[in-house]
């Protein structure tokens, strides 16, 4: 394990979204003395309410803008000083990727350049003060599993959606940049999130969002396919784990050892549902619709997080149980939250907050 590094100004791209702004709220509370920037362009996935509860923090800072856009990185790397970039800002949703795949490849590789080459040029210019660059990945760069076996760091990577190979693409990059330059760069995998503030066109929330509005579930194909799951929470804590006790050029799987079944998942939260809305029991499971199986869709991912638990210490502190219980019992609390979401009304949130100015 190399020494622990300790950020004193950081750069979060795609703070905004589900992932990154729990991110940012876990690393602020627990290290007050950094400075936090969020570089985040808002497409459709990022909602600034999901930050309210720091934005007026004196050691936060908001910038709308591009990863694309190479001056504005540069001068961000400069102003504050940035000793440390958490990567997380992708286009990230399998369905949007196969009908779209240009943008996928626009923000996800080419963004991904930028983003190393600034950092590079810039941390070059510090000379020798320490510097750490963190891509946040994920399993579906490792394509599909069989029935058994788990995804491990040396798994080759097999992506077989336009997303998954656009990550995969920016990955290596990474790799590259470290191989070629000497880079101080970590990567983490992840498997499938799920908590606060996830956006409704992903599994859990949409469950949620059509049982409470007695609309169709739809399930993909039979059902079958098996994802690990991992809180929202626990990622973050990983995350910030790997960033500071990580070893540049490493690859970190991060996983929940929680496999469920799609189907599973969508019937044990029509159940909890049900049981808190004081419906009868299997009425929201009625809603399951199966429909025409999506391209490209791996079978199974299985993530074997042991590297990070062996070397850096980390493991899930959440249950399954406990996590999906929080998650469901917050959405039925913050209604108003995903009613704005679904309707569109957080789009408006930015220009109320930061108008003309771009940033706080």
């Amino acid at each position: 394990m190399t020494d622990t590094f300790t950020p004193r100004a950081l750069l979060v791209t795609g703070g905004a979204g589900f992932i990154g702004s729990n991110f940012i709220h876990s690393f602020m509370a627990g290290n007050p003395g950094c400075r936090v920037v969020n570089l985040d362009v808002l497409t459709y996935a990022g909602n600034l309410k999901n930050l309210a509860g720091v934005e007026k923090d004196p050691s936060y800072r908001f910038v709308r803008g591009d990863i694309c856009d190479a001056s504005l990185v540069a001068s961000i790397l400069a102003e504050e000083n940035i000793d440390a970039v958490v990567h997380f800002a992708a286009e990230s949703h399998v369905d949007r990727s196969i009908t779209g795949p240009e943008i996928f490849v626009r923000t996800n590789v080419l963004g991904t350049q930028v983003l190393l080459e600034e950092s590079r040029k810039h941390r070059d210019a510090r000379g020798g003060e320490p510097f750490r660059y963190l891509q946040v990945s994920t399993d579906e760069v490792y394509g599909s599993l069989g029935p058994t076996g788990f995804f491990t760091e040396e798994t080759p990577l097999a992506a077989n959606s336009p997303y998954s190979a656009s990550k995969a693409g920016g990955d290596l990059l990474v790799r590259a940049y470290h191989e070629t330059y000497g880079f101080p760069a970590l990567t983490t995998r992840c498997s499938n999130n799920y908590g606060p503030f996830h956006f409704p066109e992903k599994l859990i929330p949409l469950m949620i969002h059509n049982i409470l509005a007695r609309r169709p579930l739809p399930v993909y194909g039979d059902g079958l396919n098996v994802r690990d799951w991992l809180h929202v929470q626990d990622h973050a804590r990983a995350v910030e784990t790997v960033l500071k006790k990580g070893k540049p050029g490493e690859v970190y799987n991060i996983g929940g050892h929680n496999e469920w079944k799609n189907i599973d998942i969508v019937n044990l939260v029509c159940d909890l549902l049900d049981q808190r809305l004081g419906r009868g029991a299997g009425e929201s499971r009625s809603l399951i619709t199966f429909v025409k199986d999506r391209p490209g869709h791996d079978r199974r991912y299985a993530i074997d997080a042991g590297k990070i638990k062996r070397e850096l210490g980390w493991e899930p502190a959440y249950t399954f149980e406990q996590g999906i219980a929080e998650t469901i019992d917050w959405y039925l609390a913050n209604q108003e939250w995903v009613a704005e979401v679904t309707s569109g009304a957080y789009r408006d949130y930015y220009d109320r907050q930061y108008g003309e100015r771009g940033e706080a």
